[in-house]
């Protein structure tokens, strides 16, 4: 049961679950990087989490309705699955994303996109309906329309290689 905000804020009560420096983070492996498992969330992070950080954070996630763990068998890994309210966390990280190309300084290659994304509503819409099929069962709607992910990844590549 996710815990009760400080205040009626709703500003408040998204950053009390988000805002630490290590939960979007998580979660952007989890949805872009589909790292399921603590293993690869630990040594695929490209910021370095510690192990004991991200324990926490996965468990943060969970308590907090983000995340789901299927337990394993003995010997086996866990996995984690985003849920409906840790798919609707895309469209805020894509206006982090927006927010930090225009105010920070970032790198071409990281940021290509998070900008693609901003400038195309569809493709964040689409992205979230895979997530859903991934992570919930839930079928795409149009499931013969190509992947967004592909689209993505297409277009990511073309611009990487034109340089």
């Amino acid at each position: 049961m996710p815990a009760q905000p400080r205040s009626g804020c709703a500003i408040n009560a998204a950053v009390e679950v988000l805002g630490d420096n290590w939960s979007l983070i998580v979660l952007r492996d989890i949805i872009f990087g589909n790292r399921r498992h603590f293993r690869e969330l630990l040594t695929l992070n490209n910021e370095g989490i510690a192990s004991n950080m991200l324990a926490s954070r996965l468990k943060k996630l969970i308590d907090e309705g983000l995340l789901t763990r299927a337990d394993a068998a003995r010997g086996q890994r866990a996995e984690y699955s985003l849920t409906e309210a840790g798919i609707q966390t895309l469209p805020v990280m894509v206006a982090l994303g927006t927010w930090g190309m225009t105010h920070r300084e970032t790198s071409r290659e990281l940021t290509i996109r998070s900008r693609l994304m901003a400038e195309d509503p569809q493709l964040v819409d689409g992205l979230m309906d895979e997530l859903r099929e991934a992570h919930l069962g839930v079928p795409r709607p149009n499931p013969d329309a190509p992947r967004s992910s592909e689209r993505l990844q297409a277009a990511y590549e073309a611009e990487i290689a034109g340089g």
